[in-house]
């Protein structure tokens, strides 16, 4: 351990060689995420600022795998299958790869399906650069029957990304890991320790099934560059849309060293048990309605009678009494 501390932390003082402990850090944290995910074991991949930046990476890397797969062939516009249930980054992203985003309709469980999924995907053919699932919405906590939709990619040679920033964390508790189910399946993947693996700021784990397929995409070759190309070492500069870049996965791997996996499962649990606590309290209350059933910790739910405006007073005077911060949301408007 003491080793991994000091080559960890020389590489703030500059040293490449020592720095590789920080990275072999990184990499067993990486390791651990793989291993809870069901992802194969040759799984690998990068720390990256945040959500935002991971599903980019990952939407570029699907673009990449996709021309491979039509033979070079550019469609007149890519798109990118997701729900309306998806992060707001994923649309973001698509602008900025100038690429459109196609809506699978969801079914009444607020859930992309296999079968939906499918028939999208038969419908754009050889224009669909990937498919974006989500395993625990923001708003909702809602995972996608991501089994479903990567055996409907997985016959079709379509890259299936799973955007877990913030539910992918529940896979650290046993007893939620069958509701993400087929997630293993997945092309690429993320989780930000930084939302509910108790990591500080910016801190978003990205994992490919095949390392090398992002590699292809993402690796920058030029002439200062070709000492760390022929240094054949792991480079994870290599697997996202940055070149510079900070052990940022440095902070989670000190946790985890220092507290223990256990410790993660016990934590997350118990947060899934206030969630269904609190929901079950909520269903109680005359006054109040539960919006929709919680499968992780978001635990959504709406005081009868009231309009916006009264949520969001109510919601600042108990931000200001120093109560508790709970934010008011919209859903189907």
């Amino acid at each position: 351990l003491f080793d991994l501390i000091v080559g960890a932390c020389s590489i703030y003082g500059g040293s490449w060689i020592e720095g590789a402990g920080a990275v072999f850090a990184e990499n067993q944290a990486l390791a651990w995420l793989t291993e809870i995910a069901g992802m194969p074991p040759e799984t690998g991949g990068v720390f990256v600022p945040g959500g935002t930046v991971g599903n980019l990476s990952a939407m570029v890397a699907a673009r990449g795998h996709a021309l491979e797969r039509n033979g070079g062939e550019r469609p007149d516009r890519w798109v990118f299958l997701a729900s309306s249930q998806s992060h707001s980054s994923v649309k973001a992203n698509a602008a900025v790869m100038d690429a459109d985003i196609v809506l699978v309709p969801v079914g009444d469980d607020l859930r992309m399906h296999g079968d939906a999924v499918a028939a999208v995907l038969d419908e754009h053919g050889d224009a669909v650069a990937g498919v974006v699932a989500t395993s625990g919405t923001t708003n909702l906590g809602i995972i996608d029957d991501l089994r479903g939709i990567g055996e409907a990619c997985r016959e079709r040679n379509v890259w299936f990304h799973v955007d877990g920033a913030y539910g992918g964390a529940a896979l650290a508790a046993p007893s939620a890991r069958p509701q993400f189910d087929g997630l293993g399946l997945a092309d690429s993947f993320i989780v930000d320790p930084h939302k509910w693996l108790f990591a500080p700021f910016d801190c978003c784990a990205l994992l490919y099934r095949e390392p090398d397929a992002a590699r292809d995409v993402h690796a920058q070759h030029a002439g200062y560059l070709a000492f760390l190309d022929e240094w054949g070492d792991w480079n994870p500069s290599d697997f996202a849309i940055h070149l510079t870049r900070r052990v940022r996965g440095l902070p989670f791997w000190f946790s985890l060293a220092t507290h223990g996996t256990d410790a993660y499962a016990d934590a997350v649990q118990v947060t899934l048990d206030v969630a269904a606590s609190a929901a079950a309290q909520i269903e109680a209350a005359p006054h109040l309605e539960l919006v929709h059933e919680p499968s992780l910790s978001v635990v959504a739910f709406r005081r009868i009678g009231w309009e916006a405006d009264d949520y969001t007073a109510w919601s600042i005077k108990t931000m200001h009494d120093g109560t508790a911060f709970v934010v008011p949301s919209r859903h189907l408007g």
